[in-house]
């Protein structure tokens, strides 16, 4: 172990070098003290006699070789004493060095920078070789004949002088050019994300508002005008469109309204107030942003962005599914009538020439956009029976629409079948409703065998599948039974809800409709926003009302549990009456 420590004392820096140990993070209050020396106890002649005489020599030999073996523990103990100082003092300078090396140094920037260095070094090479290989290949002069020499001399000379003066002439007027046409490879930068915070959403909702704007009043200007929300701009609006395009003026009307519009861009953005709009714009309050927001206000905020955000991915993702879907043949009559309309238009395309089919296609735009879709908007039965393109965009599918169709067919099969089987094998003499009724079952077996009840009483049409939420049960005591996951059924006369949990039949709850004392909408978690998700039911069986919770449809639930209270208690009141 000494030979060890003696290896870590040496193997650092000096320990003049070192911090002083109070400094030290890593240094205890034994380890950062003054280092006293352990005084032994000494003994004076008068003592040392006494033990001599009542001992004899033996006994102060003894003693002596006791002393020195205290000495020498204490020399080791504090020799390791020091080596372990050394060692933490190593282990400090050590962290610290390399937190300063992680500050000081970026591994992601010294390698992009390296792959620079590396990429350009290639080219440079690439451009020495292309250099020595032009040198080596131009073809060396042959001498000419001694009669000939002095005539070609001087052409020679002016050649030499007018090649390098020619080239030097194009790379400084097109070298530049010449560079720009240089493949080189793609640098793929790495976009860093950020991290999810509520102000930031916030705020980009708002950008996209703004951005969105101008469309959106654009295609309000435009619905104004098919509406006729003012009668003379688009009587005025129709007329003009209507001779541009008799005449043949429908393109260059059409850029000259969007040099019009980009006219008025730049006076507005000089300065000057310029509004015009067929449709009155209505200013929007706009709230201040907060800065201190407590926690159930951000909780609060994310889940309104989040909801906008997640409404109007819902109706781009409509409208991207329903395009796909017609050019896709899911529905074939659908596609099919697109199909021979592309087929009509390309015959005609090539018979008829193309000012005719111009003035046709406009004309029939204008008529459509100003006169149909009126009557269409005003009159929807019309419009239901005989507007093509409406019909066909509502019929066609998105493609929850055809998970929920498909899954429907089979389900529809699957009971035929059942009810197939069931008829066959079932005895003569009972109607439908018993049969309905013994038919009808969850999970776990028959509805009526689960919770003791008759055969006749089955869960209702709307909660025919149950609604899944937790029994919160604050009479009991033990966590098990304090909250129990399953699924609600209300029948005609019964509240009914089975826990998933298998086992016997004690779990389930089964309450009388007509024994409810009150129910009411209940909030479990009060810190969380909103009016929650959880119905509680008191009864006179129990101290403290049971609570239904995390139940998803919870108003669907509440109004059939209390229409169905209702009805119930004016059933039994006009047959008290009576």
């Amino acid at each position: 172990m000494l030979r060890r420590l003696d290896k870590i004392r040496f193997r650092g820096h000096k320990r003049d070098d070192f911090l002083d140990l109070a400094e030290s993070p890593n240094a205890s209050d034994t380890e950062c003290g003054d280092e006293v020396p352990l005084k032994m106890p000494r003994t004076s002649a008068r003592d040392s006699e006494e033990l001599r005489d009542a001992a004899g020599p033996g006994t102060l030999i003894m003693a002596a070789g006791v002393q020195d073996f205290n000495r020498t523990e204490f020399d080791r103990l504090n020799e390791i004493k020091g080596h372990l100082e050394i060692a933490l003092l190593e282990k400090h300078f050590l962290q610290e060095e390399l937190r300063k090396l992680r500050e000081e140094t970026n591994s992601e920037m010294l390698r992009q920078e390296l792959d620079r260095e590396r990429q350009r070094r290639m080219e440079l090479e690439q451009k020495v070789q292309e250099v020595l290989k032009a040198r080596t290949e131009e073809p060396t002069a042959q001498q000419p004949p001694k009669g000939q020499a002095q005539v070609t001399n001087g052409a020679d000379r002016r050649s030499q002088g007018l090649c390098p003066r020619v080239q030097k002439w194009f790379y400084e007027k097109f070298g530049e050019y010449v560079e720009d046409f240089r493949f080189q490879p793609e640098e793929s930068a790495v976009e860093t994300e950020e991290p999810l915070s509520a102000r930031r959403l916030t705020e980009n909702m708002r950008r996209l508002k703004r951005g969105a704007k101008p469309v959106t009043s654009f295609v309000k200007n435009l619905s104004a005008l098919s509406d006729w929300y003012s009668v003379y701009t688009s009587a005025i609006a129709f007329t003009v469109y209507m001779n541009a395009v008799w005449h043949g003026w429908a393109i260059p009307m059409f850029l000259f309204l969007a040099i019009l519009r980009l006219s008025l861009n730049y006076l507005i953005a000089r300065g000057w107030r310029i509004q015009w709009s067929i449709v009155p714009e209505v200013s929007e309050p706009v709230e201040p942003p907060k800065e201190d927001l407590t926690v159930s206000e951000k909780f609060q905020l994310v889940l309104d962005v989040a909801q906008k955000a997640q409404n109007l991915f819902g109706k781009m993702a409509d409208i991207l599914e329903k395009i796909k879907n017609l050019f896709m043949w899911v529905q074939p009559e659908i596609t099919q009538k697109l199909y021979v309309a592309l087929w009509a238009a390309f015959l005609a395309s090539c018979c008829f020439p193309y000012r005719l089919v111009g003035l046709a296609v406009g004309l029939y735009a204008g008529i459509k956009f100003f006169l149909i879709d009126f009557v269409f908007k005003r009159c929807p039965r019309l419009r239901a029976k005989y507007d093509t393109p409406y019909i066909i965009w509502r019929s066609l599918p998105t493609d929850p629409q055809l998970k929920e169709r498909s899954s429907t067919a089979m389900s529809r099969r699957l009971q035929t079948a059942s009810s197939r089987s069931y008829v066959s094998s079932a005895p003569a003499g009972l109607n439908k409703d018993e049969d309905a009724g013994r038919f009808h079952g969850t999970k776990k077996g028959n509805f009526h065998e689960i919770f003791n009840l008759t055969e006749n009483e089955r869960p209702l049409a709307v909660c025919e599948h149950g609604w899944r939420c937790c029994l919160i049960n604050r009479d009991r005591k033990m966590p098990t039974d304090y909250i129990r996951n399953g699924v609600l059924y209300v029948t005609e006369n019964y509240l009914c809800f089975e826990s998933s949990k298998s086992g016997s039949s004690k779990r389930n709850k089964v309450i009388k409709l007509m024994d409810i004392t009150d129910i009411q909408k209940y909030k479990v978690l009060s810190v969380l926003p909103g009016s929650g998700m959880g119905i509680a039911v008191s009864t006179p069986s129990t101290q403290k009302p049971l609570v239904f919770g995390a139940m998803v449809h919870r108003d669907e639930a509440f109004e059939t549990i209390l229409s169905q209270y209702m009805k119930i208690t004016a059933a039994a009141a006009a047959s008290s009456d009576s």
